[in-house]
């Protein structure tokens, strides 16, 4: 009996000795979520009721996950027929990650609003990342008259197997579309 607890204790010691590999950051796993739908497209709805979304829940909505590393995935956003938006989700400078909008007229030249987002403020979860607007962004909304979307927030949910969300939230305001990852579509 002595023998089996000091056999015992020993393994317990070495064990504490041995490396524990670090989890993987909230980002890091959020990121790899993406980058498992890599190639995939999913068609989407309008979930918010804001009368000012009429427009997009009328049309049929479609997302493809494409050009994807562990550094930066873009995600095409069509809504009807158009295809001028693309999501722009890349680990940072600063150790966090930052949404893009990629706003391109049919020749591929930036259109109107161009390249405003944010950056994530903490490290949010595996399924779920904020992105309160950047700088560059509010300087650019109040250079293009759009003073409104100076306090814009935008999250990205990701639940595999389950559901892709864009969401936009500000004061009075907010947005949001749901994509079924249960259902990749071919176009």
């Amino acid at each position: 009996m002595k023998q089996i607890i000091l056999a015992t204790a020993a393994l317990m010691a070495l064990s504490a000795c041995a490396t524990v590999p670090q989890p993987a950051s909230q980002q890091t796993a959020f990121m790899n979520n993406l980058n498992a739908l890599c190639g995939q497209r999913f068609v989407g709805r309008v979930v918010t009721t804001d009368a000012a979304d009429a427009d997009f829940a009328s049309q049929r909505l479609l997302m493809h996950v494409r050009d994807c590393s562990a550094e930066e995935v873009r995600i095409p956003f069509w809504v009807g027929e158009d295809r001028s938006r693309t999501w722009v989700i890349s680990q940072n400078e600063e150790g966090g990650l930052t949404l893009k909008h990629d706003h391109r007229d049919p020749q591929g030249n930036p259109d109107g609003l161009h390249w405003y987002g944010g950056d994530t403020a903490s490290a949010g979860t595996a399924n779920r990342q904020d992105f309160p607007v950047d700088e560059f962004s509010i300087e650019l909304f109040n250079a293009g008259n759009a003073a409104v979307s100076t306090t814009n927030v935008w999250a990205v949910e990701v639940y595999p197997g389950r559901i892709y969300a864009y969401e936009l939230r500000r004061a009075n305001r907010h947005f949001r579309v749901e994509f079924d990852l249960t259902r990749p579509v071919s176009e």
